[in-house]
């Protein structure tokens, strides 16, 4: 009749040999595996917030200019006269000394035309976002638009004409935002990052390709009216995308993005070999805990056979354990005493 161990000492081992060497080998892969994903995503949120901020530095400075030089002239007696004559050399000299200018133009409070540095008769701008909000007192008024003479989006900018504690009119630009444009649509990070600007109402400032309307872009919808925020979403093409999003000093967003498997891929790599290695010795510790195991529990299954054949009344067999000087050793010479005494209790039983 065959022995029938059941679940043995032989799984037993083998088991807590597995367990207790494979726990900390899994502890030491998660902590590692999180520990550094959590510096990957430290350096790319400082990345891709280090490049929105040097590119809102960029704008804020290039309005700063622009706002600086229409104060100063709107605060002049002779573009505070309101008479066109006497504004049009101050605007010839803008447009002159700003090459990228290439409209200078006085506003009376009804939105007519007062002054222009070029030919064009006057025109009606009583209903332009930036002259409402120039009237009104604000400190600057602006809006994107399409110019008509080279197609490419370009910003007009407002000051009110101030006389005291009364607005006068309001003396606009129309300038060409090439350089803006060059700038942050060249402004890449990795394979896939970019950076983009939209003005309050999402109109393209600035993008690599884009030239429609952003408002509805998940960045700036997710921005709201935060200062900085960093944010991921998944694009129209099923792209996840991680990205950092902030509020210029004039209220424009600016958004510096980049796909987040090209993002994370240095992760991904270290993870991946990681886990190469890390079956490497999983499988390492398998063979050698079943061989450990197979080792121990060897003796102990043939031990435990032979005191099942002793029991049995089969006396011959041979306890090769007995040399041993371990545990082992020890119960194979027990087993080697009693059968000796089993031996000897027949040979008795059997002599006339």
């Amino acid at each position: 009749m065959a022995l029938r161990l059941g679940f043995g000492i032989f799984p037993k081992l083998l088991l807590t040999m597995l367990v207790v060497t494979l726990t900390p080998l899994g502890a030491i892969w998660y902590l590692d595996y999180r520990t550094e994903s959590e510096n990957l995503s430290s350096q790319i949120e400082q990345r891709l917030s280090s490049q929105a901020d040097t590119m809102a530095g960029y704008v804020d400075a290039w309005v700063d200019m622009h706002l600086r030089m229409l104060r100063q002239n709107a605060a002049l007696e002779d573009m505070a006269a309101m008479d066109g004559k006497k504004q049009k050399p101050l605007l010839r000299a803008i447009a002159a000394e700003y090459k990228w200018v290439y409209l200078a133009f006085t506003i009376a409070p009804d939105g007519n035309n007062v002054g222009r540095n070029d030919e064009e008769p006057p025109r009606f701008y009583g209903d332009r976002g930036y002259f409402k909000q120039a009237i009104d007192g604000r400190q600057m008024g602006q809006e994107v638009v399409i110019s008509r003479t080279t197609g490419q989006p370009a910003v007009i900018l407002s000051v009110p004409i101030w006389r005291l504690d009364k607005v006068l009119g309001v003396l606009a630009v129309g300038t060409s935002i090439s350089d803006v444009t060059t700038t942050i649509a060249n402004a890449k990070i990795g394979q896939t990052g970019f950076v983009f600007l939209v003005d309050e109402q999402g109109k393209v400032i600035a993008h690599p390709t884009a030239r429609e309307s952003l408002k509805a872009h998940p960045a700036v919808v997710a921005l709201g009216g935060e200062p900085r925020k960093q944010l991921a979403y998944t694009d129209a093409q099923g792209k996840h995308v991680i990205a950092f999003a902030e509020k210029t000093k004039y209220g424009w967003t600016l958004v510096a993005q980049q796909d987040y498997e090209e993002a994370y891929q240095p992760l991904a790599q270290a993870n991946g070999n990681a886990l190469i290695l890390l079956g490497v010795t999983v499988l390492f510790v398998i063979l050698a805990s079943y061989a450990l195991a197979s080792g121990l529990t060897r003796p102990i299954r043939r031990l435990t056979q032979i005191s099942d054949g002793i029991s049995r009344g089969n006396l011959a067999a041979a306890i090769a354990e007995t040399r041993r000087s371990d545990e082992i050793g020890s119960l194979a010479r027990a087993i080697e005493r009693l059968r000796a005494s089993v031996k000897l209790a027949v040979d008795r039983l059997g002599t006339p």
